[in-house]
């Protein structure tokens, strides 16, 4: 898998209702693309599992190495020839054609599908230059928020220096933060005069590089409001507090000041630790591969992208996932300490209805992970007692509009002074 830490650059285009306008034809491109590396993936499986059926070997052990001979071979050769030319007339006919086809009408359910692809082959589209790639961008209201002074202050007119984030998780994207009628950013901003913005990103990328990213975006960010940032609050959801953490390590890195206006940062489900549905899938995979009848059907379970391979252990740094193996066993971690002079906040949530030594995660996520507790004490975040709170009888979605949350948030956001 290629490193794909390279923010995409493709802006779309604007409805007249302010959300973004999706491109037909650069659905179509990106669509037409996954189907030929669908059929091309196939036809690898197929010649491998008929390779491995037509020569000799044992139940158990290595799948021999290589393609498949004789006619065969001069099949599956032709399938890949034929699968690629089609592929390359596709792509131009289609580039051409975008430009003359309407834009689509905005759409929810396609951002949901769309941040759901993402969330599962987000790399492997950044890396094809698919289309479907999601390009990181802070956005309100669906509609994408121009990071130039006199944009901000043309569209900001009102603002003040007190800015509010919020971070979705995997597969996610910032519309999904209205759920039920409630969306904690809008409120919180209501509640206590911030300007509330959502970033909006490609979950399948790897949790360092949307980090390196998002902080960049962020010291662009107070470099150009249009009036001085006093404070800045983060409240990320799921993968986002990672990606959060992510941010503030590489920005220190970069000597980067927007870290100084931040006082505070809430995490909403974060698997600090991991997540067990992650390892339970590379368990499994690692069965499949025992055999050598099987192993090719491997390739179907590593269709997961790399930032779900982060939350197998919550990995944050480049170095935690360069020149280690994918199906590693082992938590290969550095340290990264919770950002300094920073008041950090933690819910979790579970599914169990009261209190109990062993509580229930909320479906994805442990209790301990996503209060950043951990058995080996170096791993484990110094997050005061007084500064958790979990949440009963509320799954990791339910995060999004659990009033008793919300309630929390209001609690521990409020502005010194104010009764």
């Amino acid at each position: 898998m290629p490193r794909t830490d390279q923010p995409v650059s493709s802006m779309p285009g604007q409805s007249g209702d302010g959300f973004a306008a999706p491109d037909s034809g650069t659905d179509l491109r990106g669509v037409s693309q996954l189907i030929i590396n669908a059929v091309a993936g196939v036809t690898d499986i197929v010649e491998d599992m008929h390779r491995n059926i037509a020569t000799p070997s044992s139940l158990i052990g290595r799948a021999p190495a290589g393609r498949t001979r004789g006619i065969s071979g001069l099949v599956y050769r032709s399938v890949r020839g034929v699968t690629r030319g089609v592929g390359t007339l596709l792509d131009v006919a289609l580039s051409q054609l975008a430009p003359l086809l309407p834009s689509q009408p905005f759409s929810a359910r396609r951002e949901a599908l769309l941040s759901a692809l993402n969330g599962v082959l987000g790399d492997y589209l950044l890396a094809d230059n698919n289309p479907l790639a999601i390009p990181m961008r802070l956005r309100r209201g669906g509609k994408p928020v121009d990071l130039d002074r006199g944009a901000l202050a043309q569209r900001f007119a009102d603002c003040n220096g007190r800015v509010l984030v919020m971070v979705h998780g995997l597969c996610m994207n910032d519309l999904q933060w209205l759920r039920e009628g409630h969306d904690h950013g809008a409120a919180l901003a209501d509640e206590f005069d911030y300007t509330a913005l959502y970033l909006n990103y490609n979950s399948g990328r790897h949790i360092s590089c949307n980090g390196r990213e998002f902080a960049a975006t962020l010291e662009q960010l107070v470099d150009s409001w249009p009036v001085p940032v006093t404070e800045l609050v983060i409240v990320g959801h799921s993968m986002g507090g990672l990606i959060t953490r992510a941010a503030f390590h590489y920005a220190g890195q970069a000597g980067q000041r927007w870290p100084t206006l931040v006082p505070k940062l809430v995490f909403l489900g974060s698997p600090h630790h991991g997540a067990p549905l992650e390892r339970a899938g590379n368990k499994a995979n690692l069965l499949i591969a025992i055999s050598p009848y099987s192993a090719p059907l491997t390739r179907l379970g590593a269709i997961r992208s790399s930032g779900i391979r982060d939350l197998r252990f919550g990995n944050l740094l480049d170095e935690d996932w360069q020149d280690v193996d994918g199906d590693h066993k082992h938590d290969p971690r550095q340290l990264v300490p919770l950002p300094a002079a920073v008041a950090c906040y933690a819910v979790a949530a579970t599914k169990g209805k009261q209190a109990g030594s062993r509580l229930p995660g909320d479906g994805l996520v442990p209790v301990h992970s996503a209060l950043g507790q951990h058995k080996d004490s170096a791993l484990s975040l110094p997050i005061p007692e007084a500064q958790q709170a979990i949440v009963y009888a509320t799954d990791h979605f339910g995060l999004l509009s659990s009033k008793e949350v919300y309630q929390q948030l209001l609690s521990w956001l409020k502005p010194a002074g104010r009764s």
